[in-house]
């Protein structure tokens, strides 16, 4: 579609309230589903973040690469067990995910920021020890509850004018590596930073009420009509541990946490720059 230079200035000026308000403020975005593997929706999040980079906002990028990780143990043979949600990790998937997770996905997309303009820097859950974890379960392998975190390497980063990428993996003080699932990460990282917003990606509109219907999209949550939502069956599922981790970056002291449809073209901007936005915010009450 073709647009005027007075369209062109209309929107920017429209957008100028938002992007003061986010300028010089961190902000985590969490980044998976269908959003990262379609090659033209990741290319619709690169340019959002390196946009948002140049006014000023201090982006990170937190990801996670479940389908990656598939993919490459079906390669060497090896098939993908689930138990309630988590990936079974015995040793020889944990050095698949630190490889797939830490290396591929990651470096795949610091080069992509870095071809639209951006200036990145990838990091994993291991540098610096920033992600402390122990064994969530046995039964799971080394799939990791997180213990703390340790932002300064992500603050040195960001200090030093790049976009931190941070792959969620995180390791124990004997060398063990773990999977981290990315909600959790993202959320606990947010917490640490201080960050303004948590934006977290997912393939969904944000929460619905009735979840066929996007139309009954509940544009703003306040934390303490979770628990009812939940009871009354609106939020089930899979998206009830993204909801709690949602909650845990809201009680860590993040102002705004959003659940986005990472399947719409330039998501990340039509939330943060709009004063309609496309997700489900939660609030603190």
């Amino acid at each position: 579609m073709d647009i005027t230079n007075a369209q062109r200035a209309k929107v920017l000026v429209h957008a100028l309230p938002y992007i003061q308000e986010y300028t010089g403020k961190v902000v985590v975005i969490k980044y998976g589903g269908n959003a990262m593997i379609n090659e033209k929706l990741k290319d619709s999040v690169m340019r959002d973040i390196v946009l948002l980079s140049l006014i000023g906002v201090k982006v990170v990028l937190v990801h996670g690469g479940g389908p990656e990780i598939t993919d490459m143990l079906n390669k060497i043979g090896k098939k993908s067990e689930f138990v309630d949600g988590l990936r079974v990790t015995d040793k020889e998937t944990i050095d698949v995910v630190q490889m797939v997770l830490a290396g591929k996905v990651n470096k795949d997309l610091v080069n992509l920021i870095e071809n639209k303009g951006g200036s990145a820097l990838g990091l994993s859950g291991v540098d610096g020890h920033m992600i402390s974890a122990k064994t969530k379960h046995e039964k799971l392998g080394f799939v990791g509850e997180i213990e703390s975190v340790n932002v300064k390497p992500i603050n040195d980063v960001i200090d030093k004018g790049y976009i931190p990428v941070v792959s969620t993996v995180g390791c124990d003080e004997n060398g063990n590596v773990y999977n981290i699932n990315a909600d959790t990460a993202a959320a606990k990282i947010a917490g640490e930073l201080g960050a303004e917003s948590l934006i977290s990606m997912t393939d969904i509109a944000g929460i619905l009420k009735d979840k066929d219907d996007v139309s009954t999209l509940i544009p703003v949550i306040k934390v303490s009509e979770i628990p009812n939502l939940i009871e009354s069956g609106i939020i089930s599922g899979g998206m009830i541990p993204k909801v709690e981790c949602c909650i845990e970056a809201i009680n860590l002291g993040v102002k705004h946490v959003f659940i986005i449809d990472g399947t719409i073209s330039h998501a990340i901007l039509v939330e943060m720059l709009t004063n309609e936005g496309i997700g489900t915010m939660f609030i603190d009450d």
